[in-house]
């Protein structure tokens, strides 16, 4: 008889080697930034994305170097997917010299080349329009992305924005991380209807996604994607995934069952059953190597801005 955890395992596909280590770097990069805290080495808060390292690490694969990405509260995992440069990322969080805003921008207020995060609720859909409908008159075939989680819903700039990229054609990906709890709230109990309900009100594309599995997510969003750039189209791309962490570097309320059950559906211990080896090894690349990037940025100065 398989068991319904060795049945999952046997599901997934080979992994790349470049894809499970970006996986394992946010791991390493998020857990690091919440020992920081812990020991009251960082100020402020961040809000980080352990349990769903491996949506954007997918979805990076589908973009182009020359589509724009637009990013949340939790949206470290988001720009490590996208850019190799994770020194430049935390010195940012710790106001540290070498940062990508001079530690202006802090956890969750990130620009950096075609890339920008807020921590404003759905402040950038209808940014991510306007930039999609720049993109569609001057360099066709590119899009805009931007990340959002299901307790977004709640926010009216939601509705504005996929009314006025349906209208206009806008070539817009959305995706949805839809980890079921909005803060401290249940989706179950502030949301009404379903994403891809909300999606259709508006003619708008929508494709749900229940797996872990990089290459399975890419393979069923792939076509979602050439749709938007062919078309010049929104499409909401949801992926269920489950929040391994607090709401922040700190408060969570959910009750040690919800907790059991999200730790159940994490992928990083189905990663490491099903592909043992490849798994140690780089596991134990990355932890090292966020070690070193925390022990370099530490030592840093601090960071200087000077208003232009």
């Amino acid at each position: 008889m398989i068991g319904a955890t060795e049945e999952r395992v046997r599901d997934l596909t080979p992994v790349a080697d470049a894809d499970l280590e970006r996986m394992l770097r946010i791991r390493y990069f998020e857990r690091a930034l919440l020992r920081l805290f812990e020991r009251g080495q960082l100020n402020g808060t961040t809000h980080t994305c352990l349990g769903q390292e491996h949506v954007p690490v997918a979805v990076t694969g589908l973009l182009d170097p020359e589509d724009f990405v637009f990013s949340n509260h939790r949206g470290h995992g988001h720009f490590l997917a996208r850019y190799d440069e994770p020194h430049a990322l935390l010195a940012e969080i710790m106001g540290r010299e070498g940062a990508l805003c001079n530690g202006v921008g802090g956890s969750q207020h990130i620009f950096h080349e075609r890339f920008l995060s807020t921590g404003v609720q759905g402040e950038s859909l209808p940014v991510a329009v306007g930039v999609a409908l720049r993109l569609k008159r001057t360099a066709p075939g590119r899009l805009a992305c931007a990340y959002i989680g299901d307790g977004t819903w709640g926010e009216g700039s939601v509705y504005e924005a996929l009314n006025m990229a349906q209208l206009w054609r806008a070539p817009l990906l959305v995706v949805v991380e839809h980890n079921r709890i909005a803060q401290s709230t249940p989706t179950t109990v502030q949301m009404a209807g379903t994403v891809a309900g909300r999606a259709a009100a508006f003619g708008v594309l929508h494709h749900r996604v229940d797996a872990v599995d990089v290459n399975v997510i890419r393979a069923e969003l792939a076509p979602l994607l050439a749709r938007a750039r062919s078309e010049s189209r929104p499409v909401v791309a949801e992926i269920a995934v489950h929040r391994l962490g607090p709401h922040s570097k700190g408060d969570d309320t959910r009750t040690s069952e919800e907790l059991r059950e999200a730790a159940e559906h994490d992928w990083h211990p189905r990663y490491a059953a099903a592909f043992p080896e490849q798994f140690a090894r780089l596991e134990e690349e990355q932890r090292a190597f966020v070690e070193r990037v925390v022990d370099d940025v530490m030592i840093r100065p601090l960071s200087a801005w000077e208003r232009p």
